[in-house]
């Protein structure tokens, strides 16, 4: 896969991709209606930023394509690239222990914030693209 050059969309199976890593300037789009929300997206090489009404859902440092991210009620699934290793925060249930598995290896359990935040680090340069799975 590739950079989302829509900066966001709905893919045929019904989950999200977005996110433009190649960018030099920050874009955003907001107001995307998804399944009953509003979903705003700023991406370019420094961040991506996904809101899902006005939350955040999903952030990397530098910038990443996501695709196929889908929500479940366990957790959350998708696909990330980027030129190099990247900082990701993912907005969940707060207070809440997830099983997270990076490139097909179990990364071990993780317990987000009070604020329903988990941090992760994800090993992208050279490496294409990743799955990552988040699950209570």
């Amino acid at each position: 896969m590739a950079v989302v050059s829509e900066l966001i969309r709905v893919e045929e199976n019904g989950s999200v991709s977005f996110g433009d890593y190649t960018l030099a300037q920050k874009s955003k789009l907001e107001g995307f209606e998804y399944e009953g929300a509003l979903l705003k997206v700023k991406t370019f090489n420094e961040i991506t930023r996904l809101e899902k009404n006005g939350l955040v859902l999903y952030e990397s440092v530098p910038g990443t394509a996501v695709n196929f991210l889908s929500e479940t009620e366990d957790g959350m699934v998708f696909t990330v690239e980027g030129p190099e290793d990247a900082q990701i925060t993912l907005g969940l249930a707060e207070d809440t222990e997830y099983d997270v598995v990076v490139a097909g290896k179990d990364a071990g359990k993780m317990k987000t914030n009070l604020g329903g935040k988990l941090s992760l680090s994800v090993e992208l340069a050279g490496a294409g693209e990743i799955k990552v799975e988040v699950k209570r």
